[in-house]
C-alpha cells in the first residue's frame, strides 16, 4: 500500500489527537470513557453542549446525535417518523463511528430510542444511563406509558396546533428551569416533536436494559408528572442502581456540571 504525506499527517493528526485524550483522562485519573447522550422531546443534540464539552475535557469521547425531524434536523418533520426511525438514527450512529463499549444516555423522550438501540446493539454497550427518561417495554408506545390522560391531552394539542403532524413547543412555564439567558438559549432551539414517535411502538427481543448495567437518575425538584410511571418500572427492576436528583428536568442547560459529575462516575 502507498502511504503519501497527507495520509501520513492524517494518521498522525488522528494518533496526536487520540494521545491527548488518554492523557487528559488519565490527568483525572481514569481511563477515557466513549459516551452517546440521546436528548429528549422537542430538543437535539445542542441541548448537551456544555455537557458534552465537560466530559470531553477530561478526555473522554462524547457523540451527540440528533433524532430526525429535530434540532438542525427540523426541516425533515414528517408524519412519517416513528420511534423506529429515532432508534435507527442512535444505532445508525454508533455502527458507522464503529463505536464499542459505549456508555449510553437517554433523557426524558431519549429514553424511547435508548432501550431500543441496547436491545439491538447489547454487545457495544457498556452502560445504560437513563436520565429522568422514559423506559418502554415490548410494544410500548410513549403515550402508553405517560400518566393516564396525558395521552388524550397531547394529541388534542397536536392536532389543534401541530396540525396532526407534531406536539408544539410548549411555553417556558413547562421548563421549571431558572429565567435567564440559559433558559432563553435553550427555548430558542426547542421544536415541535414528530407525534409519530409517541404513537409507535418499540419492539424489544429483551426486557428493558437488556440484561446490561443500568443506572437510573430520577430528576425530583419538581418531579414532572409524565415521568413518574417510567421511575417506578426503574425503582422495580432487580439490578438496576436508582438514585434521586434535587434538580430540574433539563439540569443539563442551567447546571451542565451535575450531568458530567454523574455521567463520569459511571462504569
Amino acid at each position: 500500500m502507498t502511504v503519501n504525506r497527507r495520509t501520513a499527517l492524517a494518521g498522525v493528526s488522528a494518533l496526536g489527537a487520540a494521545a491527548l485524550a488518554s492523557g487528559a483522562a488519565q490527568a483525572q485519573g481514569a481511563a477515557p470513557k466513549t459516551y452517546v447522550l440521546v436528548h429528549g422531546a422537542y430538543g437535539g443534540g445542542w441541548i448537551w453542549r456544555d455537557v458534552a464539552a465537560g466530559l470531553r475535557s477530561q478526555g473522554h469521547r462524547v457523540y451527540t446525535p440528533t433524532q430526525t425531524g429535530l434540532g438542525e434536523r427540523s426541516h425533515l418533520l414528517s408524519r412519517q417518523i416513528t420511534v423506529d426511525t429515532h432508534i435507527e438514527d442512535v444505532a445508525s450512529l454508533i455502527a458507522f463511528e464503529d463505536l464499542r463499549d459505549v456508555i449510553l444516555v437517554g433523557h426524558s423522550y431519549g429514553g424511547m430510542a435508548v432501550t431500543g438501540v441496547a436491545d439491538r446493539m447489547t454487545d457495544r454497550i457498556r452502560h445504560i444511563v437513563y436520565l429522568d427518561a422514559l423506559i418502554p417495554e415490548t410494544s410500548d408506545t410513549a403515550f402508553t406509558i405517560l400518566p393516564a390522560g396525558m395521552a388524550e391531552a397531547r394529541r388534542k394539542t397536536a392536532l389543534e396546533q401541530g396540525a396532526g403532524v407534531a406536539l408544539p413547543v410548549p411555553g417556558p412555564e413547562a421548563f421549571p428551569i431558572p429565567a435567564g439567558p440559559a433558559k432563553d438559549w435553550f427555548m430558542q432551539r426547542l421544536r415541535p416533536h414528530p407525534i409519530g414517535t409517541y404513537e409507535s411502538p418499540v419492539r424489544l427481543s429483551k426486557p428493558a436494559g437488556a440484561g446490561l448495567p443500568v443506572t437510573y437518575v430520577a430528576y425530583t425538584s419538581p418531579a414532572l408528572a409524565s415521568i413518574e410511571p417510567s421511575r417506578q418500572r426503574a425503582k422495580a427492576k432487580a439490578g438496576w442502581q436508582y438514585r434521586e436528583l434535587a434538580v430540574p428536568h433539563d439540569v443539563e442547560v442551567p447546571n451542565p456540571e451535575t450531568v458530567v459529575e454523574v455521567l463520569a462516575g459511571v462504569g
